[in-house]
C-alpha cells in the first residue's frame, strides 16, 4: 500500500499544482490512495463545494481540513452531503460533517482516515489524544491501514501525538503551519511520522500570503489585508508505504517545483 498525502492546498496556485502533479504521481509512483488537506483551497481561507469537486476530480480520495474548515458558510451543509470531506474528529458532538472515514482502494484494500486538530494555540476542542486513539482502534477493526492528519500549531503537541499513536496508526502527519519539517521517519512501532508536511502553493510570501503586508503588520501592529501570494509554486507532501498489516515501512518527503512535475508528466 502506497499513500500520497498532499500538504495544505493553498488557493489557485496550490490547486493548479495538484491538477498537474497528482495524476502524474499516481501513475509514476504506484500510488494506491491520495489524501490531501484542502482547508485553504479557496483563496487561502476555506473550501467551497465547487473547489472540492474540482480537487476530487484530480484523483484525491479524501480531503481533510482544520481550523479554516468553516470559513465558507456553504460548508455547513455541503460537508454533510460529501463523505469524502472531513472536519476534525474532536469537534463537539452535533457539529456538521464527520471526522473519519474508510475508503476502498482500487486494489480492494480498505484504508481508514482520521482528521484531528490540536488544542495548543488553537481553538479549544475536545481531547484529540483520547478521542483519536479510540477512533483509530474502532477503524482498525475494519481497515488495517489508518492514516491520521493532525492539524496543529505546536510541534511539541504533534510529536507527542506521533508517539502516542505509534504502533496503532499507520501514519501520523502534521498540517497547519505550512512549513515542511525535515523529520520524516518511521517510529519504532511502525508508524510513519512527519511534524508538518508543508504547503502546496506559493512560497514567495509568508505561509501563502503576500509578504509585504505581513511584514508591515509585524512592524506596526496594525491590521492588514491578507492577499494570496503567487510566486515560487511548490507541492509539498509525503508518500507512505505500508505492509498488509498496516505497519509503515517507509515515508518519503516531497517538495516538487513545476519543473519537477513536468518531468513526472
Amino acid at each position: 500500500m502506497r499513500i500520497l498525502f498532499v500538504g495544505d492546498i493553498f488557493a489557485k496556485v496550490g490547486r493548479d499544482l495538484v491538477k498537474r502533479a497528482v495524476p502524474a504521481l499516481v501513475a509514476r509512483r504506484g500510488i494506491d490512495v491520495v489524501i490531501a488537506n484542502g482547508e485553504n483551497a479557496a483563496g487561502g481561507f476555506g473550501i467551497t463545494r465547487d473547489i472540492a469537486k474540482e480537487l476530487f476530480a484530480t484523483g484525491i480520495a479524501v480531503m481533510t481540513s482544520g481550523n479554516h474548515v468553516w470559513d465558507k458558510k456553504e460548508l455547513l451543509t455541503f460537508i454533510d452531503e460529501e463523505p469524502r470531506l472531513l472536519r476534525p474528529f474532536n469537534y463537539p458532538a452535533g457539529t456538521p460533517g464527520r471526522g473519519s472515514t474508510i475508503i476502498t482502494a482500487p486494489s480492494g484494500e480498505r484504508v481508514g482516515v482520521v482528521n484531528l486538530m490540536g488544542r495548543v494555540f488553537m481553538t479549544a476542542l475536545d481531547d484529540p489524544f483520547s478521542l483519536g486513539r479510540a477512533e483509530i482502534e474502532r477503524l482498525k477493526a475494519h481497515a488495517p491501514t489508518v492514516f491520521v492528519d493532525f492539524h496543529a500549531e505546536a510541534t511539541s503537541e504533534k510529536i507527542a501525538m506521533g508517539w502516542h499513536l505509534d504502533g496503532l496508526a499507520t501514519a501520523v502527519v502534521g498540517t497547519h503551519t505550512h512549513v515542511q519539517t525535515a523529520d520524516a521517519q518511521v517510529l519504532p512501532g511502525g508508524t510513519a511520522y512527519c511534524t508538518d508536511v508543508g504547503m502546496t502553493g506559493p512560497h514567495d510570501g509568508v505561509i501563502g500570503v503576500e509578504r509585504g503586508p505581513i511584514i508591515q503588520r509585524f512592524l506596526t501592529g496594525l491590521p492588514t489585508k491578507f492577499d494570496t501570494a503567487s510566486g515560487m509554486p511548490r507541492l509539498h507532501g509525503v508518500i507512505v508505504s505500508a505492509d498488509g498489516d498496516g505497519r509503515a515501512t517507509a515515508i518519503e518527503r516531497l517538495s516538487l517545483t513545476p519543473t519537477d512535475i513536468e518531468d513526472l508528466v
